[in-house]
Protein backbone atom coordinates (compact mmCIF):
# COMPACT_ATOMS: atom_id res chain seq x y z
CA UNK A 1 0.00 0.00 0.00
CA UNK A 2 2.81 2.40 0.95
CA UNK A 3 4.67 1.92 -2.31
CA UNK A 4 1.65 2.79 -4.48
CA UNK A 5 1.02 6.18 -2.83
CA UNK A 6 2.51 9.36 -4.30
CA UNK A 7 5.53 10.50 -2.23
CA UNK A 8 3.84 13.64 -0.93
CA UNK A 9 0.74 11.67 0.06
CA UNK A 10 2.93 9.27 2.06
CA UNK A 11 4.55 12.20 3.81
CA UNK A 12 1.23 13.81 4.68
CA UNK A 13 -0.17 10.52 5.96
CA UNK A 14 2.73 9.87 8.34
CA UNK A 15 3.08 13.49 9.38
CA UNK A 16 -0.36 13.33 10.98
CA UNK A 17 0.16 9.89 12.56
CA UNK A 18 1.94 8.79 15.71
CA UNK A 19 5.38 7.49 14.82
CA UNK A 20 5.52 5.18 17.83
CA UNK A 21 3.73 2.00 18.87
CA UNK A 22 1.97 1.38 22.19
CA UNK A 23 5.32 0.62 23.87
CA UNK A 24 6.91 3.84 22.65
CA UNK A 25 9.11 2.20 20.01
CA UNK A 26 9.58 3.86 16.62
CA UNK A 27 7.41 2.12 14.00
CA UNK A 28 9.48 0.31 11.33
CA UNK A 29 7.08 1.64 8.69
CA UNK A 30 8.24 5.21 9.42
CA UNK A 31 11.85 4.22 8.83
CA UNK A 32 10.88 2.44 5.60
CA UNK A 33 9.02 5.51 4.30
CA UNK A 34 11.96 7.80 5.11
CA UNK A 35 14.46 5.41 3.52
CA UNK A 36 12.35 5.33 0.34
CA UNK A 37 12.36 9.14 0.22
CA UNK A 38 16.12 9.17 0.71
CA UNK A 39 16.61 6.75 -2.19
CA UNK A 40 14.37 8.91 -4.37
CA UNK A 41 16.08 12.11 -3.20
CA UNK A 42 12.64 13.56 -2.52
CA UNK A 43 13.53 16.58 -0.36
CA UNK A 44 10.07 18.13 -0.53
CA UNK A 45 8.27 15.08 0.83
CA UNK A 46 10.98 14.53 3.41
CA UNK A 47 10.62 18.08 4.70
CA UNK A 48 6.85 17.69 4.85
CA UNK A 49 7.23 14.55 6.94
CA UNK A 50 10.18 15.35 9.22
CA UNK A 51 10.33 19.11 9.69
CA UNK A 52 7.23 19.20 11.94
CA UNK A 53 8.09 16.07 13.93
CA UNK A 54 9.13 16.25 17.57
CA UNK A 55 12.90 16.28 18.08
CA UNK A 56 12.72 13.09 20.17
CA UNK A 57 11.08 11.26 17.25
CA UNK A 58 13.63 12.66 14.78
CA UNK A 59 16.41 11.55 17.13
CA UNK A 60 14.96 8.03 17.28
CA UNK A 61 14.76 8.04 13.47
CA UNK A 62 18.41 9.09 13.16
CA UNK A 63 19.45 6.28 15.50
CA UNK A 64 17.67 3.73 13.28
CA UNK A 65 19.23 4.88 10.00
CA UNK A 66 22.57 3.78 8.59
CA UNK A 67 25.34 6.43 8.79
CA UNK A 68 25.11 7.26 5.07
CA UNK A 69 21.32 7.63 5.30
CA UNK A 70 21.64 9.92 8.32
CA UNK A 71 23.94 12.26 6.44
CA UNK A 72 21.68 12.13 3.39
CA UNK A 73 18.66 13.00 5.57
CA UNK A 74 20.40 16.05 7.03
CA UNK A 75 21.57 17.12 3.58
CA UNK A 76 18.09 16.92 2.03
CA UNK A 77 16.43 18.71 4.95
CA UNK A 78 18.93 21.56 4.74
CA UNK A 79 17.80 24.57 6.78
CA UNK A 80 14.70 22.61 7.90
CA UNK A 81 16.80 20.19 9.95
CA UNK A 82 16.09 20.74 13.65
CA UNK A 83 19.42 20.64 15.48
CA UNK A 84 17.61 19.95 18.75
CA UNK A 85 17.24 16.37 17.47
CA UNK A 86 20.99 15.96 17.94
CA UNK A 87 20.50 16.22 21.71
CA UNK A 88 18.35 13.07 21.48
CA UNK A 89 21.03 10.79 19.98
CA UNK A 90 24.18 9.36 21.53
CA UNK A 91 27.58 10.95 21.22
CA UNK A 92 28.90 8.75 18.41
CA UNK A 93 25.97 9.47 16.10
CA UNK A 94 26.03 13.18 16.94
CA UNK A 95 29.73 13.55 16.16
CA UNK A 96 29.42 11.56 12.92
CA UNK A 97 26.66 13.88 11.70
CA UNK A 98 28.44 17.08 12.74
CA UNK A 99 31.71 16.05 11.10
CA UNK A 100 29.94 15.68 7.75
CA UNK A 101 28.55 19.22 7.93
CA UNK A 102 30.23 22.51 7.13
CA UNK A 103 31.04 24.73 10.16
CA UNK A 104 28.80 27.47 8.74
CA UNK A 105 25.84 25.09 8.57
CA UNK A 106 26.40 23.89 12.14
CA UNK A 107 26.75 27.47 13.39
CA UNK A 108 23.53 28.47 11.66
CA UNK A 109 21.68 25.55 13.21
CA UNK A 110 22.85 25.94 16.80
CA UNK A 111 22.30 29.71 16.72
CA UNK A 112 18.57 28.91 16.91
CA UNK A 113 18.97 26.76 20.03
CA UNK A 114 18.97 27.55 23.73
CA UNK A 115 22.41 27.66 25.31
CA UNK A 116 22.19 24.32 27.11
CA UNK A 117 21.20 22.48 23.92
CA UNK A 118 23.96 24.16 21.93
CA UNK A 119 26.53 23.19 24.57
CA UNK A 120 25.27 19.59 24.62
CA UNK A 121 25.78 19.37 20.85
CA UNK A 122 29.21 20.99 20.68
CA UNK A 123 30.91 19.61 23.79
CA UNK A 124 31.71 16.24 22.21
CA UNK A 125 33.74 17.84 19.41
CA UNK A 126 37.45 18.43 19.79
CA UNK A 127 38.66 21.92 20.67
CA UNK A 128 39.69 22.88 17.12
CA UNK A 129 36.37 21.89 15.53
CA UNK A 130 34.40 23.58 18.27
CA UNK A 131 36.36 26.83 17.96
CA UNK A 132 35.88 26.85 14.21
CA UNK A 133 32.11 26.62 14.66
CA UNK A 134 32.01 29.20 17.46
CA UNK A 135 33.89 31.68 15.29
CA UNK A 136 31.00 31.56 12.78
CA UNK A 137 28.40 32.55 15.39
CA UNK A 138 27.15 36.06 16.18
CA UNK A 139 29.17 37.72 18.94
CA UNK A 140 26.48 37.43 21.64
CA UNK A 141 25.93 33.71 21.03
CA UNK A 142 29.67 33.08 20.80
CA UNK A 143 30.28 34.82 24.14
CA UNK A 144 27.54 32.84 25.91
CA UNK A 145 28.82 29.50 24.61
CA UNK A 146 32.48 30.24 25.30
CA UNK A 147 31.55 31.19 28.85
CA UNK A 148 29.68 27.89 29.26
CA UNK A 149 32.71 25.93 28.03
CA UNK A 150 34.88 27.73 30.57
CA UNK A 151 33.05 25.79 33.30
CA UNK A 152 34.14 22.21 34.09
CA UNK A 153 32.52 19.35 32.24
CA UNK A 154 29.62 17.96 34.27
CA UNK A 155 29.09 21.26 36.10
CA UNK A 156 25.93 23.36 36.43
CA UNK A 157 27.51 26.01 34.19
CA UNK A 158 27.58 23.54 31.31
CA UNK A 159 23.92 22.65 31.84
CA UNK A 160 22.41 26.07 32.44
CA UNK A 161 20.40 28.21 30.05
CA UNK A 162 21.47 31.82 29.85
CA UNK A 163 17.95 32.79 28.78
CA UNK A 164 16.06 33.96 31.85
CA UNK A 165 13.87 36.87 33.01
CA UNK A 166 15.26 39.30 35.57
CA UNK A 167 13.61 42.52 36.72
CA UNK A 168 14.57 45.29 39.17
CA UNK A 169 12.96 45.35 42.63
CA UNK A 170 11.29 48.75 42.12
CA UNK A 171 9.03 47.51 39.29
CA UNK A 172 5.34 46.85 39.75
CA UNK A 173 3.43 43.76 38.69
CA UNK A 174 2.01 45.72 35.76
CA UNK A 175 5.46 46.70 34.53
CA UNK A 176 6.62 43.11 34.70
CA UNK A 177 3.60 41.85 32.76
CA UNK A 178 4.04 44.56 30.11
CA UNK A 179 7.71 43.62 29.82
CA UNK A 180 6.78 39.97 29.27
CA UNK A 181 4.25 40.91 26.60
CA UNK A 182 6.59 43.27 24.76
CA UNK A 183 9.79 41.17 24.84
CA UNK A 184 10.49 39.25 21.65
CA UNK A 185 13.21 37.00 23.09
CA UNK A 186 11.61 35.40 26.12
CA UNK A 187 12.74 31.89 27.12
CA UNK A 188 10.62 29.12 25.66
CA UNK A 189 9.68 27.84 29.12
CA UNK A 190 9.86 29.61 32.46
CA UNK A 191 8.04 29.36 35.77
CA UNK A 192 9.61 32.17 37.78
CA UNK A 193 10.99 35.68 37.41
CA UNK A 194 14.16 36.68 39.23
CA UNK A 195 14.46 40.00 41.02
CA UNK A 196 17.98 41.44 40.90
CA UNK A 197 19.83 44.56 41.94
CA UNK A 198 21.87 46.63 39.42
CA UNK A 199 24.82 44.26 39.94
CA UNK A 200 22.62 41.25 39.07
CA UNK A 201 22.73 39.90 42.62
CA UNK A 202 19.56 37.94 43.34
CA UNK A 203 17.12 39.54 45.76
CA UNK A 204 14.54 36.79 45.38
CA UNK A 205 12.11 35.39 42.86
CA UNK A 206 8.45 35.65 41.91
CA UNK A 207 6.51 32.62 40.76
CA UNK A 208 4.61 33.16 37.54
CA UNK A 209 1.29 32.00 39.03
CA UNK A 210 1.65 34.45 41.92
CA UNK A 211 2.50 37.28 39.53
CA UNK A 212 -0.65 36.71 37.46
CA UNK A 213 -2.85 36.67 40.56
CA UNK A 214 -1.55 40.03 41.82
CA UNK A 215 -2.99 43.43 40.89
CA UNK A 216 -1.02 45.61 38.48
CA UNK A 217 -0.11 48.37 40.98
CA UNK A 218 1.37 45.90 43.49
CA UNK A 219 5.14 46.25 43.91
CA UNK A 220 7.24 43.25 42.96
CA UNK A 221 8.85 43.34 46.41
CA UNK A 222 5.42 42.73 47.98
CA UNK A 223 5.09 39.31 46.32
CA UNK A 224 8.79 38.49 46.35
CA UNK A 225 9.98 35.16 47.78
CA UNK A 226 13.37 35.92 49.29
CA UNK A 227 14.34 32.32 50.01
CA UNK A 228 15.78 31.27 46.67
CA UNK A 229 17.91 28.14 46.38
CA UNK A 230 20.78 29.09 44.12
CA UNK A 231 23.30 26.91 42.31
CA UNK A 232 26.95 27.82 41.79
CA UNK A 233 28.01 27.55 38.16
CA UNK A 234 30.99 25.36 39.04
CA UNK A 235 28.90 22.99 41.18
CA UNK A 236 28.76 19.35 40.12
CA UNK A 237 25.60 18.50 38.19
CA UNK A 238 24.96 15.42 40.33
CA UNK A 239 24.88 17.55 43.48
CA UNK A 240 22.45 19.90 41.77
CA UNK A 241 20.22 16.96 40.81
CA UNK A 242 20.06 15.92 44.47
CA UNK A 243 19.01 19.45 45.43
CA UNK A 244 16.22 19.44 42.83
CA UNK A 245 15.03 16.06 44.05
CA UNK A 246 15.23 16.98 47.73
CA UNK A 247 13.32 20.26 47.45
CA UNK A 248 11.04 19.40 44.49
CA UNK A 249 12.32 22.32 42.42
CA UNK A 250 11.17 23.21 38.93
CA UNK A 251 14.05 25.59 38.32
CA UNK A 252 16.97 27.20 40.12
CA UNK A 253 19.08 30.29 39.35
CA UNK A 254 22.77 29.77 38.63
CA UNK A 255 25.25 32.29 40.04
CA UNK A 256 28.95 32.87 39.46
CA UNK A 257 31.66 33.24 42.12
CA UNK A 258 30.57 36.84 42.70
CA UNK A 259 27.01 35.65 43.39
CA UNK A 260 25.78 37.29 40.18
CA UNK A 261 22.94 35.69 38.21
CA UNK A 262 24.35 34.08 35.05
CA UNK A 263 21.78 31.45 34.09
CA UNK A 264 19.02 29.11 35.14
CA UNK A 265 18.65 25.35 35.43
CA UNK A 266 15.27 23.76 34.76
CA UNK A 267 13.89 20.40 35.72
CA UNK A 268 14.12 19.03 32.17
CA UNK A 269 17.90 19.52 32.35
CA UNK A 270 17.99 17.73 35.69
CA UNK A 271 16.00 14.77 34.38
CA UNK A 272 18.71 14.35 31.73
CA UNK A 273 21.39 14.51 34.44
CA UNK A 274 19.66 11.85 36.55
CA UNK A 275 19.27 9.61 33.50
CA UNK A 276 22.93 10.05 32.52
CA UNK A 277 24.21 9.36 36.04
CA UNK A 278 22.04 6.24 36.40
CA UNK A 279 23.10 5.06 32.95
CA UNK A 280 26.77 5.55 33.86
CA UNK A 281 26.39 3.65 37.15
CA UNK A 282 24.70 0.69 35.44
CA UNK A 283 27.43 0.48 32.80
CA UNK A 284 30.25 0.79 35.30
CA UNK A 285 28.78 -1.91 37.52
CA UNK A 286 29.06 -4.21 34.50
CA UNK A 287 32.69 -3.23 33.90
CA UNK A 288 31.82 -1.01 30.93
CA UNK A 289 33.02 2.56 30.40
CA UNK A 290 30.40 5.13 31.35
CA UNK A 291 30.48 6.74 27.90
CA UNK A 292 30.15 3.53 25.87
CA UNK A 293 27.28 3.68 23.38
CA UNK A 294 25.56 1.02 21.32
CA UNK A 295 26.63 2.89 18.18
CA UNK A 296 30.36 2.75 19.02
CA UNK A 297 32.65 0.89 16.64
CA UNK A 298 33.83 -2.66 17.33
CA UNK A 299 37.39 -1.49 18.03
CA UNK A 300 36.31 1.30 20.40
CA UNK A 301 34.03 -1.06 22.32
CA UNK A 302 36.59 -3.88 22.54
CA UNK A 303 39.32 -1.48 23.69
CA UNK A 304 37.06 0.05 26.34
CA UNK A 305 36.09 -3.32 27.81
CA UNK A 306 39.57 -4.87 27.72
CA UNK A 307 40.88 -3.30 30.95
CA UNK A 308 38.29 -4.75 33.28
CA UNK A 309 38.34 -8.12 31.53
CA UNK A 310 42.10 -8.16 32.08
CA UNK A 311 41.65 -7.32 35.78
CA UNK A 312 39.06 -10.08 36.04
CA UNK A 313 41.54 -12.49 34.46
CA UNK A 314 44.14 -11.64 37.10
CA UNK A 315 41.64 -12.17 39.93
CA UNK A 316 40.56 -15.45 38.32
CA UNK A 317 44.16 -16.65 38.52
CA UNK A 318 44.09 -15.78 42.22
CA UNK A 319 41.02 -17.98 42.72
CA UNK A 320 42.63 -20.73 40.64
CA UNK A 321 45.66 -20.62 42.94
CA UNK A 322 43.35 -21.66 45.79
CA UNK A 323 42.14 -24.62 43.76
CA UNK A 324 45.69 -25.62 42.89
CA UNK A 325 46.68 -25.70 46.57
CA UNK A 326 44.00 -28.36 47.07
CA UNK A 327 44.87 -30.45 44.01
CA UNK A 328 45.58 -33.57 46.11
CA UNK A 329 42.15 -33.43 47.74
CA UNK A 330 40.47 -32.73 44.41
CA UNK A 331 42.22 -35.75 42.88
CA UNK A 332 41.08 -37.99 45.74
CA UNK A 333 37.46 -36.85 45.62
CA UNK A 334 36.06 -35.88 42.21
CA UNK A 335 32.81 -34.61 43.78
CA UNK A 336 34.71 -31.67 45.23
CA UNK A 337 35.77 -30.50 41.77
CA UNK A 338 32.21 -30.86 40.48
CA UNK A 339 30.57 -28.96 43.33
CA UNK A 340 33.14 -26.21 44.03
CA UNK A 341 31.88 -23.89 41.23
CA UNK A 342 28.39 -23.96 42.76
CA UNK A 343 29.65 -22.50 46.02
CA UNK A 344 31.64 -19.75 44.27
CA UNK A 345 28.78 -18.95 41.88
CA UNK A 346 26.12 -18.61 44.59
CA UNK A 347 28.41 -16.41 46.67
CA UNK A 348 29.13 -14.26 43.62
CA UNK A 349 25.44 -13.80 42.87
CA UNK A 350 24.69 -12.85 46.49
CA UNK A 351 27.58 -10.38 46.47
CA UNK A 352 26.40 -8.82 43.20
CA UNK A 353 22.92 -8.31 44.62
CA UNK A 354 24.29 -6.61 47.74
CA UNK A 355 26.84 -4.59 45.78
CA UNK A 356 24.20 -3.28 43.38
CA UNK A 357 22.02 -2.05 46.23
CA UNK A 358 25.02 -0.58 48.10
CA UNK A 359 26.46 1.26 45.11
CA UNK A 360 23.08 2.73 44.24
CA UNK A 361 22.50 3.75 47.87
CA UNK A 362 25.89 5.47 47.91
CA UNK A 363 25.05 7.25 44.66
CA UNK A 364 21.73 8.49 46.04
CA UNK A 365 23.35 9.27 49.43
CA UNK A 366 21.07 6.91 51.33
CA UNK A 367 24.12 5.03 52.61
CA UNK A 368 26.80 6.82 54.61
CA UNK A 369 28.93 6.58 57.76
CA UNK A 370 26.00 7.19 60.11
CA UNK A 371 23.96 4.17 58.98
CA UNK A 372 26.76 1.97 57.59
CA UNK A 373 26.89 -0.41 60.56
CA UNK A 374 23.14 -0.99 60.48
CA UNK A 375 23.22 -1.72 56.74
CA UNK A 376 26.20 -4.06 57.08
CA UNK A 377 24.47 -5.94 59.89
CA UNK A 378 21.31 -6.20 57.77
CA UNK A 379 23.17 -7.57 54.75
CA UNK A 380 25.04 -10.14 56.85
CA UNK A 381 21.71 -11.32 58.28
CA UNK A 382 20.25 -11.58 54.76
CA UNK A 383 23.32 -13.54 53.60
CA UNK A 384 23.06 -15.88 56.58
CA UNK A 385 19.34 -16.59 56.03
CA UNK A 386 19.79 -17.23 52.32
CA UNK A 387 22.86 -19.32 53.13
CA UNK A 388 20.82 -21.56 55.41
CA UNK A 389 18.06 -21.90 52.79
CA UNK A 390 20.45 -22.79 49.96
CA UNK A 391 22.50 -25.03 52.25
CA UNK A 392 19.41 -27.18 52.81
CA UNK A 393 18.43 -27.21 49.12
CA UNK A 394 21.91 -27.75 47.68
CA UNK A 395 22.94 -30.15 50.44
CA UNK A 396 19.92 -32.34 49.77
CA UNK A 397 20.55 -32.38 46.01
CA UNK A 398 24.29 -33.08 46.44
CA UNK A 399 23.62 -35.89 48.95
CA UNK A 400 21.18 -37.55 46.56
CA UNK A 401 23.38 -36.97 43.52
CA UNK A 402 26.54 -38.50 45.03
CA UNK A 403 24.69 -40.83 47.44
CA UNK A 404 26.74 -39.37 50.26
CA UNK A 405 25.12 -37.35 53.04
CA UNK A 406 28.47 -36.01 54.20
CA UNK A 407 29.06 -34.16 50.93
CA UNK A 408 25.71 -32.44 51.45
CA UNK A 409 26.80 -31.24 54.91
CA UNK A 410 30.11 -29.94 53.56
CA UNK A 411 28.63 -27.96 50.69
CA UNK A 412 25.88 -26.65 52.98
CA UNK A 413 28.38 -25.26 55.47
CA UNK A 414 30.47 -23.76 52.66
CA UNK A 415 27.41 -22.06 51.16
CA UNK A 416 26.55 -20.43 54.47
CA UNK A 417 30.13 -19.15 54.79
CA UNK A 418 30.30 -17.83 51.23
CA UNK A 419 26.88 -16.16 51.14
CA UNK A 420 27.71 -14.34 54.37
CA UNK A 421 31.13 -13.39 52.96
CA UNK A 422 29.53 -12.28 49.68
CA UNK A 423 26.96 -10.10 51.43
CA UNK A 424 29.64 -8.63 53.67
CA UNK A 425 32.01 -7.93 50.78
CA UNK A 426 29.19 -6.56 48.63
CA UNK A 427 28.59 -3.72 51.07
CA UNK A 428 32.00 -3.21 52.72
CA UNK A 429 34.02 -2.95 49.49
CA UNK A 430 31.84 -0.17 47.97
CA UNK A 431 31.94 1.65 51.34
CA UNK A 432 35.74 1.40 51.49
CA UNK A 433 36.19 2.54 47.90
CA UNK A 434 33.83 5.45 48.48
CA UNK A 435 35.84 6.46 51.56
CA UNK A 436 39.02 6.34 49.43
CA UNK A 437 37.34 8.66 46.87
CA UNK A 438 37.25 5.89 44.25
CA UNK A 439 33.98 5.47 42.35
CA UNK A 440 32.53 2.20 43.75
CA UNK A 441 30.45 1.70 40.61
CA UNK A 442 33.63 1.35 38.56
CA UNK A 443 35.83 -0.66 40.90
CA UNK A 444 33.66 -2.84 43.14
CA UNK A 445 32.92 -5.68 40.73
CA UNK A 446 36.37 -7.28 40.35
CA UNK A 447 37.14 -7.01 44.08
CA UNK A 448 33.81 -8.49 45.14
CA UNK A 449 34.14 -11.32 42.62
CA UNK A 450 37.60 -12.13 43.97
CA UNK A 451 36.32 -12.23 47.55
CA UNK A 452 33.51 -14.67 46.73
CA UNK A 453 35.62 -16.90 44.48
CA UNK A 454 38.49 -17.17 46.94
CA UNK A 455 36.23 -17.50 49.99
CA UNK A 456 33.99 -20.01 48.22
CA UNK A 457 36.76 -22.32 47.08
CA UNK A 458 38.75 -21.94 50.29
CA UNK A 459 35.82 -22.56 52.64
CA UNK A 460 34.45 -25.50 50.66
CA UNK A 461 37.77 -27.27 50.21
CA UNK A 462 38.99 -26.53 53.75
CA UNK A 463 35.77 -27.89 55.29
CA UNK A 464 35.92 -30.92 52.99
CA UNK A 465 39.56 -31.60 53.90
CA UNK A 466 38.74 -31.46 57.59
CA UNK A 467 35.46 -33.38 57.32
CA UNK A 468 36.74 -36.22 55.15
CA UNK A 469 40.27 -36.24 56.66
CA UNK A 470 41.82 -35.84 53.20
Amino acid sequence: MVETQPPLARALEWRDRDWRDDEGELLPAVVDVVCAMLVEGDAESLKTLVSEAHEADVGALLAQLDPDDRNRLVELLGADFDFTALTEVDETIRVEILEEMEPEQVAEGIAELETDDAVAILEDLDEAERSEILDKLPASDRFALRRAFDYPEGSAGRRMKDEFIAVPPFWTVGQVIDHLRDSADLPEDFTEIFVVDPGYHIQGHVRLDRLLRAQRPVAVTDILEEETRTVTASEDQEDVAFMFERYNLLSAPVVDEGNRLVGVLTVDDIVDVIEEEADADIKQLGGVKADEEISDSVWTTAKGRFRWLFINLITAFLATTVLKSFEVQLAEMVALAVLAPIVASQGGNAATQTMTVAVRALATRELGPRNAFRIVRREVAVGFLNGIAFALITGAVASFWFTNANIGVVIGLALVCNLVAGSLGGVLIPLLLDRLRVDPAISSGPFVTTVTDVTGFLSFLTIATWWFKL
